[in-house]
Formats: structure tokens, sequence, C-alpha cells
């Protein structure tokens, strides 16, 4: 197939909102959400596959990045997307996962569809639980693995109750304790995600363009070494490649540079600590290997608009 080279930029649920449900009666719960959040506090929202198949038209084939994670079950019907560079067809009883600013155009959707589309970003995750596992560390968010799991009935039901109970107490939601089961259902839902996902593992390997290859490769490389390798030209060492190539296919593959991501997972570990945690700035500073506190807190609000403790003050609720 090929697809238009103009990307659509999707950066949040409102733009979601404006981009597939433009002019339409369908909608999120308008009455949901009765905690608000402030900027970058994080975002979960839930949609029915059945409404957006009815607007889905105007959108088929166009090439969007969705700069959040999200998650898919699909019930009943048929559809074809491209996830990446690769084109899947999934039928009932699958769910399907894009991960953050994964490249995505719907090629066709059945008339018939019905499922669930969950949405969140990475901050609305990072306050689930402490200490628990990392979005990118999950299988199906990672760029060398399949981005799908096939269910059984058992399997099917689970999940739709999973969700169902996300979206309740999502809509019930009057205080952020009561924000907090729904992150918990969240998590709930990627823990038995994993464990499918684990016991359906085959021993095939993926198939990705050497480009992709490279860039999964940094990728983890990036997850394993964060901490005391912050320069491009570091990981382009470990991978035996040139700084600039390697920092042009990431950019060419993710549309983003080989910096952002090294600068993202920094910045992930760091809300961690400010909210998971007690620990000082200084302390945090520490524990991330930067030379001083000043460094780290320009650092920190150059990616956050917040210092660290405005961030802490801002989004802590325990």
């Amino acid at each position: 197939m090929s697809l238009p080279a103009k990307i659509k930029e999707i950066s949040d649920a409102q733009e979601f909102k404006q981009f597939y449900l433009e002019d339409s009666r369908y909608s999120y719960c308008e009455e949901c959400s009765n905690v608000e959040y402030s900027h970058g506090n994080g975002f979960l929202e839930i949609v029915a596959l059945e409404d957006l198949q009815k607007l889905h038209n105007k959108h088929i084939g166009h090439q969007a990045r969705r700069k959040f994670y999200s998650i898919i079950l699909l019930s009943a019907g048929e559809v074809t997307e491209v996830i990446g560079h690769q084109k899947y067809h999934f039928g009932p009883q699958s769910m399907y996962f894009i991960p953050e600013n994964q490249l995505h155009a719907i090629e066709s959707w059945s008339e018939d569809i019905k499922g669930i589309l969950c949405m969140f970003d990475a901050d609305y995750f990072l306050l689930c639980i402490k200490h628990q596992i990392k979005l990118n560390q999950f299988p199906f968010f990672q760029l060398d693995k399949a981005p799908y799991i096939k269910l059984s009935d058992r399997e099917t039901q689970m999940m739709q109750h999973l969700f169902w109970k996300l979206s309740s107490e999502k809509c019930q939601k009057k205080t952020f304790n009561d924000d907090l089961l729904v992150r918990m259902f969240l998590n709930i839902i990627l823990l038995e995600a994993e464990r499918i996902y684990n016991s359906h593992t085959t021993a095939q390997p993926y198939n990705l363009s050497r480009k992709e290859q490279l860039v999964a490769q940094f990728q983890l490389l990036v997850n394993q070494h964060f901490l005391e390798k912050k320069q491009v030209n570091e990981y382009a060492g470990l991978l035996h490649v040139h700084p600039h190539y390697l920092n042009d296919v990431v950019r060419e593959t993710t549309g983003f540079s080989a910096s952002y991501f090294i600068q993202q997972q920094l910045i992930q570990e760091a809300k961690s600590h400010l909210l998971q945690t007690n620990a000082t700035v200084s302390m945090i500073a520490a524990a991330l290997n930067f030379e001083d506190d000043s460094y780290f807190g320009r650092f920190f609000k150059k990616l956050t608009g917040l210092t660290p403790l405005q961030y802490r003050k801002q989004h802590k609720h325990q």
C-alpha cells in the first residue's frame, strides 16, 4: 500500500477527538472526568470502536503518529491496519497495541466491528503503582516484537470485563484515590496482556528491515544504559555505526532524534522518583548521575516546563 507522505501528528486525546470524531455526536463520555488534570499530569480515554467506525472512512490511508499509547480489543469484525511499516489483519478475539510515537494507518474496518480503544500517555501510567514495570518493557510495545495477541474465549471475556471495569471506574471517579483505582485497572490489563503474550510467544523471528533492527537495538540499549550513557555517540559506538547515521535512521523510523529517546528515558525516570519516592531533588540528581542539582533542574524544566519540585507538588496526590 502506498501511504501519503504527510503524517498527522496526534499528541493527546483532544487532538485524537478532533481528528477522528470531528463534527460527530460520537464522543467520549463527557460526564466521566470529574477529576481535571493539569498540564503534564497524563490522560486516559476510552472509546468504542463501533463509534469510531462510523467516521473512519475519511481517515483511510492517512498516516498518523500518536504521541501516546493505544490498546485495542477487537471483539467482532475485521480490521487491516499498518503499524510501523508492516500491514496486519486482525479478526475477532484479538488485541493489538500501538506504542508511543509509532506510525499508524487504517486501511480498512468492517462495518460489523465491535471493541474498545484505550488511549493513555506515559505520565498517566507512571502514577499507577510504585516500582512497576516500565511501559517500554512490555513486549508488545517494543519495536522488534509483534504488536498483537490472539485471545481464547476465556481471555476475551476476561479482557472485556477488565475494560468494562476500567471504563466504569473512570466514569465514577470523584477523587484522586478513585483515579488510583482506574490506573490500577489499566496496569492489570497490561500485565494480563503480557502474560497472554508470553504464553503465546514463538521462536520465530519478527520481520524487521535493517534500519528498524538498528532502531530497536538502540532503544533496547537506551533502556539498559541511560543512567550512565547520555550521549548519542556512546550508543553509536556500541552499535558500531557513525553517530550521524544512527541519528538519521532513528529520525527516519520514529520521527524523533536519537537524543530524544535518551532524554525521555531520563525524564520518565526522574518523574518516577519525584512521584513515587520522598527523595530530595539532590538525591534524585545523584541517582540519575547528573553532575549537580542545578544542571538536573535545568534539564527537567526544559523538557517539562516545571522545576522538579513544582512537578512533585502539582502531580503528587498521596
